[in-house]
């Protein structure tokens, strides 16, 4: 049994037994990810009837993605890890994203999220596996291939016209986890993907 934490973009919740999503919870809210994750959590497991001591492991995603909200979902599987005494596994977001395009059929695709500052991260992705690692450009110079999926590329509908929406599923985040668990991977750092230093830093005069 996993908990799957995503706020990468939105802010994303699922219960996962196996690969099968037994409850999730999902709310855009560019800035609500403090306010609302616990709530989202705790009627995640309460919908899937289970207590976070029937919690295997946690499973959360390391973004790329702007400063703050990426921190919260981080620090709160990280702080639940600690107390339930179960693993806590990093997943580079966008690679929810590319797994499930490719489970659908779309053998190569170009997820882009948005990165703020008129800059988006994108990454490659050819049968659900990554061509390389995430990049963070401006939209025009994105190299895309295949496929253009993700909320961040709806953002430049003139760069990318034929973009269709996605965001990190939580599910999918536990999915490719246990199949890397499978594969004989043992590394799954929880370490945030900020790619760029975050807007506010660093002490004045320093």
């Amino acid at each position: 049994m996993i908990l799957a934490i995503d706020t990468s973009s939105a802010i994303s919740v699922a219960v996962v037994d196996g690969e099968q999503a037994v409850a999730s919870r999902t709310e855009f809210s560019p800035r609500g990810h403090a306010e609302l994750l616990s709530g989202m959590v705790e009627a995640a497991l309460s919908e899937a009837g289970v207590a976070g001591t029937d919690i295997d492991s946690i499973v959360v995603g390391t973004g790329p993605a702007p400063f703050t909200g990426l921190r919260v979902g981080l620090v709160t599987a990280r702080t639940l890890g600690m107390v339930w005494g179960i693993p806590v596994r990093g997943v580079c977001s966008l690679d929810a994203v590319g797994a499930q395009a490719a489970d659908v059929g779309r053998r190569q695709v170009t997820v882009v999220a948005d990165a703020r500052r008129r800059e988006v991260y994108w990454a490659t992705y050819t049968d659900g596996v990554a061509d390389g690692a995430p990049q963070v450009s401006a939209p025009i110079d994105v190299e895309p291939r295949g496929d253009v999926v993700g909320r961040g590329a709806l953002l430049y509908p003139d760069v990318f016209p034929h973009a269709t929406a996605a965001d990190p599923d939580p599910a999918w985040l536990a999915r490719v986890a246990a199949r890397r668990l499978e594969a004989g991977e043992t590394e799954f750092p929880t370490e945030p993907m900020y790619m760029r230093r975050p807007d506010v830093h660093g002490v004045p005069g320093a």
